[in-house]
């Protein structure tokens, strides 16, 4: 049976290859759509490794720590 974390991580890495391939489709929106696909593998995996993690927060907003292995 699948759990709620392997769904929510596999629907961001869905969404990931959503950005991809809208980003290969359009050389405009290449670059964010890059960065939106970052996001959201870096989010899956965080998901993955610490449901139970929280996020830290700067003056500026949310700062996510930096994840092995997802090129920026």
């Amino acid at each position: 049976m699948t759990t709620h974390i392997e769904l929510a991580a596999n629907l961001l890495r869905n969404a990931a290859v959503f950005f991809r391939d809208i980003g290969a489709q359009n050389p405009d929106l290449r670059e964010q759509m890059a960065v939106n696909a970052r996001t959201y593998d870096a989010v899956a995996e965080m998901v993955e490794k610490n449901p139970d993690g929280a996020m830290p927060v700067s003056d500026g907003g949310v700062s996510p720590p930096p994840i092995d292995g997802i090129p920026s």
